[in-house]
């Protein structure tokens, strides 16, 4: 269960997500996007990273989860090998994500706007 700080703080991570999404749609400048909104542009580059920083830990554990403990051997049985799930690849900029059934719903959301963001 979480609890209040990691929520508000996917609350606030959200919020400049958000923020950062809507600029690169204004098709503004980074400093005149800031200076429209009344941001120091320092602040932006800060949340930019924060947000970057979180969507590559939220891939490396997605990464780390899906494979076994050190020293264990992950088995399939050939049942599995012969059934493919369905697998959808999304391209954004120079970015390819790969996600199936399987694929967390909100993680796939967080790098998606990362991903728009930074290409």
């Amino acid at each position: 269960m979480k609890n209040t700080r990691e929520i508000t703080t996917e609350y606030r991570m959200g919020q400049r997500a958000a923020k950062m999404a809507e600029r690169g749609e204004s098709g503004l400048s980074i400093v005149k996007y800031c200076e429209k909104e009344g941001m120091p542009t320092n602040r932006y580059f800060y949340w930019q990273r924060r947000l970057r920083a979180a969507a590559e830990l939220a891939l490396r554990e997605a990464e780390t989860a899906q494979l076994p403990p050190s020293g264990w051997t992950q088995l399939r049985t050939v049942e599995s090998e012969k059934a493919e799930p369905s697998e959808v690849s999304i391209e954004i900029g120079k970015c390819r994500v790969k996600a199936n059934e399987s694929s967390s719903p909100e993680l796939l959301s967080k790098v998606c706007k990362v991903l728009v963001d930074i290409c």
